[in-house]
């Protein structure tokens, strides 16, 4: 017994040493970021890195873009909270498993290939959940504040074709704080010069983003991905359409600051048939009287009810707040994945034919979902009207979020202590 009690001493005295050494870096609003999450992240970051074959930046450097990330995502995060925006276990699991089949391996598996690389699961699972909620309160931000005309339609179908293809690029931002400092515009702009000439004589431009960009995709090199040209934004657009891959744009100015550009490749879409989907549908509502978490309440019990075998038809006549499909037994008709949003088109991917999807949350509420398949159809005039006002709410909501993240990170009170 003594033996243990001196031991159960030491080892408390090992963990109080431990609090001792760990220490506040940022303070964000009512927040705090701690030393060892820097750590810990920029460990994840460094790793990324290196399994991507790029240099490493110093440390000085890399410490200060990754507390930068950080401090802007626990800024989301807190207005996630504001509006009530939550990730449900459910949601993050179905995340997570569709993580884990991208890659050919089952969650155990993932978890097991995560746990073999030195991380903890629990806090990869922790950090994916917050990284769900940032997304999700970003773009129900941004999708509140997007409105399309006709008249936007009708131009944009004027001006541009649907099937301009896809191209996979880089990015490198050098940000402006106010376009009405000239000296700052100036310094940006010479900043943006000087590493398009680094790269043209040779220096490796993910090094070169990794190091110097403002933009959101820094850590990861700057690759943007596959993006669709007509939803690039037309400054973007008009001059990926004539490059070739592996070149490279002069700095672009924006409102946000200098822009440079790199073509990693590029691929032709020629539409000429659509997958339509159709579904049972029931959503609950949330509002001034219905909070998100009676919503995830009141959606619980109904999933309960289905799952003990009450039909969803009914159910979705009787409680559903989705009025146009209601009277219809939830039924949606047919129609494009994307039409009612990012996240339900990932709930809908994720389902196999006659399933039931678990309660899942959007910006206007909670939703249930039975996928009920999906068919191959030519190409409509609708279709077409569908796609260019997708296109069009992808630039706006990009343009949204990035002037959103700017103007919460300059009213947000932010104390770095490092």
């Amino acid at each position: 017994m003594k033996k243990f009690m001196i031991f159960s001493l030491l080892f408390s005295s090992q963990l109080y040493a431990q609090e001792l050494l760990d220490e506040i870096v940022a303070v964000v609003d009512d927040s705090v970021i701690m030393r060892s999450e820097l750590e810990r992240s920029v460990n994840s970051i460094k790793r990324q890195i290196e399994a991507s074959g790029n240099q490493v930046p110093p440390a000085e450097i890399l410490n200060e873009q990754v507390l930068e990330r950080m401090i802007i995502q626990e800024i989301q995060l807190e207005r996630a909270k504001m509006v009530g925006i939550q990730i449900s276990d459910a949601e993050l699991d179905a995340a997570l498993s569709n993580i884990a089949q991208q890659n050919g391996l089952t969650l155990a598996q993932m978890r097991q290939t995560i746990e073999e690389d030195g991380f903890d699961f629990s806090e990869f699972r922790r950090d994916m959940r917050r990284d769900m909620q940032a997304e999700r309160v970003r773009y129900a931000y941004a999708n509140s504040n997007v409105k399309i005309s006709d008249h936007e339609i009708d131009l944009f179908l004027a001006d541009n074709e649907l099937d301009q293809g896809e191209v996979e690029l880089q990015h490198i931002l050098i940000a402006t704080s106010s376009e009405n400092d000239a000296a700052a515009t100036e310094a940006a702009f010479q900043e943006a010069t000087e590493l398009y000439d680094r790269i043209v004589a040779g220096e490796n431009f993910a090094v070169m983003a990794t190091q110097f960009s403002d933009g959101q995709k820094a850590l990861e090199g700057g690759r943007l991905g596959w993006r669709p040209v007509n939803q690039l934004p037309p400054l973007f657009a008009e001059q990926v359409k004539s490059m070739t891959a592996g070149e490279l744009t002069h700095p672009i100015r924006s409102p946000s600051g200098f822009h440079i550009l790199k073509l990693l490749d590029k691929k032709s879409n020629t539409v000429k048939t659509q997958d339509q989907y159709n579904m049972l549908h029931i959503m609950v509502e949330t509002n001034e009287v219905v909070s998100p978490k009676d919503g995830m309440n009141i959606a619980n019990g109904l999933y309960d009810k289905i799952i003990a075998g009450e039909d969803f038809s009914t159910i979705a006549e009787e409680h559903s707040d989705d009025h146009s499909s209601a009277p219809l037994g939830g039924d949606m008709g047919w129609f494009e994945i994307n039409k009612f949003g990012p996240r339900m088109a990932d709930v809908i991917r994720s389902l196999n034919e006659g399933e039931i999807s678990r309660p899942f949350q959007t910006d206007v509420g909670w939703h249930i979902i039975k996928y009920l398949g999906k068919k191959e159809a030519d190409v409509t005039e609708e279709f077409k009207r569908t796609q260019a006002s997708n296109a069009i709410r992808e630039r706006k909501v990009q343009e949204i979020i990035d002037s959103w993240i700017r103007e919460i990170r300059g009213e947000a009170f932010v104390d770095i202590r490092i």
